[in-house]
Order: structure tokens, then sequence, then C-alpha cells
């Protein structure tokens, strides 16, 4: 049995663990809800951005897969939830294929657990900043046909490399590889330039020595050439809002400073 704790040193928090406890999950250590202690008592409201990103998350793999996608790339990807990419994917477009990609052991014991009657799924753990790496994994290799369109998720991930790691280059390099037609989504943490900003910033550059608030131009500036599609890039209740009453986007009430502190888009590579 694979045992979730190996390699795993739990007196440092993990952005995927932290990112598990504001979502209410549960594979989480102390040290990691002592990081989301301070998001849900000293600055509240803001887990509204872990829960804006995901549902936003959710109605863009269901999006690409409506567009005829059927495999996937999920970089950075986190600890397992409700609604995961592949479970969206499949959803949408039966047979879909999904590779999920995180540098934290906890999620590949987690993740390889939870997908192990699954052979269109797999769970690679690897340096998002090594990308030659992934793409030539044996499990990438053997689900992924970059021949065809992908799908590429860059997930509330990018946000977490500093400017000196360069994530436009990244995602080029990523789009580089993909033939025409497929399609890129990246969800942001975006600046208000005020002082949630400032302190919300400050707290994951404090515990997990990087997070990174850019502007919308910085943001935008990461699809590169790739076509923006409509909406473009906008806070991420606004992505293509279920049209229920009363939810965020639907045109019934304004957004929240946090819900505002996330954005996103989707692009397509010509």
């Amino acid at each position: 049995m694979t045992d979730p704790a190996a390699g795993v040193d739990p007196s440092e928090p993990s952005i995927a663990r932290v990112y598990d406890y504001l979502l209410g999950g549960t594979d989480n250590h102390a040290v990691d809800r002592a990081v989301g202690d301070y998001f849900l008592r000293d600055l509240p409201g803001s887990v509204e951005i872990a829960f804006a990103n995901r549902r936003a998350l959710v109605r863009a793999v269901g999006a690409m897969a409506d567009d005829g996608l059927r495999q996937f790339v999920d970089l950075g990807s986190g600890l397992p939830t409700a609604d995961n990419v592949h479970q969206v994917a499949q959803r949408h477009r039966p047979g879909a294929r999904v590779v999920y990609v995180d540098n934290d052991p906890v999620v590949l014991a987690h993740g390889r657990a939870l997908l192990a009657a699954d052979d269109r799924t797999a769970v690679v753990q690897a340096d998002l900043r090594a990308p030659e790496g992934i793409r030539d994994h044996p499990e990438v290799v053997g689900l992924i046909d970059f021949e065809e369109p992908v799908g590429l998720v860059f997930s509330a991930v990018l946000h977490h490399l500093d400017d000196d790691e360069r994530p436009a280059d990244l995602v080029r390099w990523w789009a580089d590889r993909v033939p025409s037609g497929s399609l890129v989504y990246i969800s942001h943490f975006r600046s208000g330039g005020n002082e949630e900003t400032r302190l919300a910033q400050q707290k994951l550059q404090d515990t997990l020595g990087r997070g990174r608030w850019r502007t919308d131009e910085e943001i935008t500036a990461l699809f590169g050439d790739l076509e923006l599609l409509q909406p473009g890039l906008v806070n991420c209740p606004l992505w293509r809002p279920d049209p229920a009453p009363g939810e965020a986007g639907s045109g019934e009430r304004e957004l929240t400073v946090w819900e505002r502190m996330i954005s996103c888009g989707l692009a397509r590579k010509p």
C-alpha cells in the first residue's frame, strides 16, 4: 500500500494541501491548516478565491470538452476534490484522457488511489518548471497524443511562479508543442491594488515562499500569441457563468473584493 505521507515534511506547508483545506478537504496537516486559518480568520471572505477558481475550472473543462477535446494535461493539479478534471471531461466527452501533474507526493499517492481503476487517467509527480521531463514521461506519452489537440490546464498555479521563473515562457513552451486547435486555460491571482491584495500576497510569501498577484495586463501576457476566447480575461465568477439566479456572475449581485482577486481565460492555438 502506498503511504501518502512518504517524502512529506509535516513541518512545511504545501500549496496543494492549504488549498485542499480551504476547499473543505481533509488531506492536510496542522501546518497547512495554520496557513489556511489565517485566511479564514484574518481575511474573512478570502476563501471565495478558492471556490470561485474551482467553479470556473469546472466550467472551463466542460467547455473544452464540448469543443471537441478528448485529452487534457492538468499542470499543478493539486489534491483530488469534487468534480475533478477527469470527471468533468468524461461527463462531457466519454473516453476523455487526463494526466494530472503535481510536485507534492501526497497528490501522487491520493491521486493514484483514486484513479486505480481508470486506465484513461494518470497522475505524475513532477516539477512544473521542468516541462521536458513531464512531456517525455512514460505515463504522459502513454495517454496523450501530442499530434492531436490537447487541453492544457494551468489552474491557480502560475501565480506560484515568481517573475524570474518566467511563467510566460513556460506557457509558450507547452503551446509550441501542441497542435493547432489545442486550448490553454489559465486562472491566476489578480491584483486589486488594495490592502487585501497586499496582506494575502505577504502571507503566502512568508509561509510558502511564493505567491505573486499580477495585473490584468500581466496575466493576459501569459497567453502570448494564443487567441483569447470570449469573454476574454475576466474575474472567475464572470467566466461563462451558470445562469442560476443568485449565482455570482448571473448579474444579480456585485462580486466581493475577494472574487475580484482571481481571474481566468481560455485561449486557442490557431
